[in-house]
């Protein structure tokens, strides 16, 4: 039995499930309140987990700063390194709480330079489609003594997640608008028929402000975990 650390993946999405509009903007989906929510997430988990894309476009600093609590260590899934090094979760002494998971496709300047800031250069296998291996990242983050993970996005990292049913926790935010063309949440899961749909069970349904979130537990059909 692979020991790992568990998951929630959380985000925030239009009602009709956007994470950002057509030319990539998604600030602020969601109200203030829903925004409290999730940092109270960020204070309950050892690590909080962001994509490239996430690093590079958002430039998120992935702190705990509206609710009391410590911050979690910071994990950049970035296969090729892409992350400036003027990225907030590297900048002005941030590096020393983050974890950059990358795969051989990493430049070694690169990794030197993030190492030489402070950060934590995780070389880890890559998957068949070049990325980093999920199960590979958890067991890493697992003997850096994390025990909980917060995945925040974006799509293509929470896809992964789900798809590898590695997903333990979903918390979605769900605001009250509709983008119609948008950043889908979540992408193809090479499901085609409706009994194979992922499970929400023992879930919760809580206004926060004008949103809504509904937080469960995720079941999977045939659970081969």
């Amino acid at each position: 039995m692979i020991v790992r650390p568990t998951v929630t993946v959380s985000y925030a999405q239009t009602l009709d499930g956007r994470l950002a509009a057509a030319n990539g903007s998604s600030r602020w989906i969601s109200s203030p309140d829903s925004l409290r929510f999730a940092h109270q997430l960020r204070a309950e988990h050892d690590a909080v987990a962001v994509g490239a894309g996430t690093a590079c476009n958002d430039d998120p600093r992935l702190t705990v700063r509206l609710v009391p609590g410590d911050d979690p260590l910071r994990v950049v899934v970035d296969s090729a390194l892409r992350t400036p090094l003027s990225a907030a979760v590297l900048a002005n002494g941030a590096a020393k709480g983050t974890v950059l998971a990358v795969t051989d496709r990493a430049p070694d300047e690169r990794c030197a330079e993030a190492e030489s800031l402070g950060a934590t250069v995780l070389r880890l296998p890559a998957s068949g489609k070049g990325r980093v291996d999920l199960d590979a990242l958890l067991s890493g983050l697992h003997s850096l003594g994390v025990r909980s993970v917060m995945v925040e996005g974006g799509a293509a990292l929470i896809t992964s997640f789900l798809c590898e049913r590695l997903v333990d926790r979903l918390a979605v935010c769900i605001a009250p608008k509709i983008l119609g063309r948008g950043i889908e949440a979540v992408g193809d899961l090479g499901i085609s028929d409706l009994t194979d749909s992922l499970m929400l069970t023992d879930t919760a349904v809580t206004p926060y402000g004008v949103d809504l979130v509904i937080d469960s537990r995720v079941e999977y059909p045939n659970d081969r975990r």
